[in-house]
């Protein structure tokens, strides 16, 4: 019998002053059987710190050919690709060739830094790449908290991101790569 995806609901309550952007998204996440609760609130995050009208989750783990989240325009055309992990330099050539603006979040701790060190000069010349690396630990403190029905507040000031529940405020503050 194969798993079925779990699935999650947030609200959350967004207010990013370093865009001056204020909104409440309902957010559906499906967790693929494979994905962990690390990897699930790490959507959240990059939804909260890109977030718009246009911004939407996309089959994830269930595509190749898609990334987690993208903001696409009117005409259909990718504005956002957004990526979570280590993907290949090939992955990453293909997001910058669909998309206006690539932003890529590496959360894997030391294997983080070894996939770093192996393809930073690789990527160097990808002008429409950003490339963060998000702490563990603030992943795992977000784990913690994760509910099937969540209400989230986001606070982005001076690129930090303050994501709380009702009962604790978890700093995630993305370290810039590329």
């Amino acid at each position: 019998m194969a798993l079925t995806a779990t699935i999650y609901k947030a609200n959350l309550t967004l207010s990013d002053m370093d865009r001056g952007y204020y909104a409440t998204h309902s957010l559906t996440l499906a967790q693929h059987p494979s994905e962990t609760l690390e990897r699930m609130m790490l959507r959240i995050v990059a939804f909260a710190l890109h977030a718009s009208e246009t911004l939407s989750f996309t089959r994830g783990l269930s595509a190749d050919d898609e990334p987690e989240l993208w903001q696409k325009n009117y005409a259909d055309e990718i504005e956002l690709w957004v990526e979570l992990g280590e993907p290949d330099e090939k992955r990453l050539k293909k997001a910058c060739s669909r998309s206006e603006q690539v932003a890529l979040y590496s959360y894997g701790g030391r294997a983080s830094e070894v996939w770093w060190s192996q393809i930073e000069n690789k990527l160097a010349r990808l002008d429409k790449l950003s490339v963060f690396r998000i702490d563990f630990d603030a992943l795992q403190a977000l784990a913690a908290i994760a509910e099937r029905s969540m209400q989230l507040t986001a606070t982005i000031q001076d690129g930090q991101l303050w994501l709380a529940n009702d009962a604790q405020n978890i700093l995630i503050a993305p370290l810039r790569l590329k």
